[in-house]
């Protein structure tokens, strides 16, 4: 059984991990709803020109919208960065149990 200290310090540790998960969550999606449109906007543009032929400021309030209404498409493109870092950390994770020897 932990003592009050022992307890006190895991609810601290607790709750540090989720600050630091949820930091990296919105962090991350800021980087996916403004600088990842802005990165598709421009290689869309360099490759198959202006989209739709009118701008970027069509191009995101498109995209703003199909986010509003709960687009599964959109939403995985905003969430990409995060999930991206999830995967890997997941990936870490799997290899990390795996190269530990058994008993």
């Amino acid at each position: 059984m932990l003592g009050k200290t022992a307890l006190a310090v895991a609810q601290k540790s607790i709750r540090q991990r989720i600050t630091a998960e949820a930091g990296l969550l919105f962090g991350l999606l800021f980087v996916g709803i403004v600088l990842v449109p802005i990165a598709i906007f421009l290689v869309g543009d360099a490759v198959f020109g202006e989209y739709g032929g009118k701008g970027y400021n069509y191009f995101f309030g498109t995209l703003s919208g199909k986010i509003r209404d709960g687009d599964q498409v959109a939403w995985f493109l905003v969430l990409s960065p995060y999930l991206t870092i999830f995967v890997f950390r997941l990936m870490a994770w799997g290899w990390r149990q795996t190269a530990q020897p058994r008993n």
